[in-house]
């Protein structure tokens, strides 16, 4: 939210210190201000509690910020996800979590009627529905932690809107380059998809920390249930 620098300096307050009343990094505050990450309830409420200000009023000011907004995509049909209006040009959207541990059962019941409706929900602010299925997954190590604000830490929770193989093609061969969670037959991984062969049906993954643990690797489409694009990370 822009609007929290906007409070923080009227209180002559450093991210630093928001930081320490929320209980997050330094970097969760920059991530937050900068609109790259999702603010969980627990710390939004911290956060209007700190500025007397209640949740649906900071919603409310970020929406009449003229410079930007919580997302760019369109409209959502309503029989893909659960939409809430909560203030002018404002979401909630809430899907189903994919935890640590469920996404092995994730990956091989995922087309289950009935499987996902049975999982714990989480709520993600975005600025425009989204328009296909949207699910939510939380991160299991660090092979796309950067230490920058770019990077997706250990733990985060990401939302994810499903894609199709030809939308894939399209991201990649126009951004070069796509942050995905990749559902295969045994589990759930997120990486950047920095090139697709469409004719041998491959991709690339590459992952945002440098360590050689994690290596750039060739995978075949073949071998991918489901591709979710990135759109949001939620970071406490």
């Amino acid at each position: 939210m822009f609007i929290l620098k906007q409070l923080r300096r009227k209180k002559n307050m450093s991210q630093t210190d928001l930081a320490k009343i929320v209980g997050v990094s330094l970097r969760t505050i920059q991530l937050y201000e900068k609109r790259d990450a999702n603010i969980p309830i627990k710390n939004l409420t911290k956060i209007a509690e700190h500025f007397d200000q209640t949740i649906a009023a900071l919603y409310s000011y970020e929406a009449n910020d003229l410079n930007g907004s919580y997302g760019s995509h369109r409209i959502l049909s309503e029989k893909h996800n659960q939409i809430t209006p909560i203030a002018h040009g404002k979401y909630l959207i809430t899907v189903p979590l994919i935890s640590g541990e469920l996404q092995a059962a994730y990956a091989d019941r995922f087309g289950e009627k009935g499987f996902l409706e049975s999982l714990d929900k989480i709520d993600f602010v975005v600025g425009k529905t989204l328009d296909t299925p949207c699910t939510a997954f939380e991160l299991t190590n660090s092979s796309m932690d950067n230490g920058r604000l770019t990077g997706v830490p250990n733990s985060a929770i990401v939302l994810g809107r499903l894609l199709s193989k030809n939308e894939l093609a399209q991201i990649v061969s126009s951004n070069n380059r796509a942050i995905c969670l990749l559902v295969y037959d045994t589990g759930v991984m997120c990486k950047e998809i920095v090139a697709y062969d469409e004719q041998a049906e491959t991709i690339i993954c590459h992952s945002l920390n440098d360590s050689p643990e994690y290596a750039d690797f060739t995978m075949q489409l073949a071998d991918v249930r489901q591709i979710f694009e990135v759109v949001k990370k939620q970071i406490d």
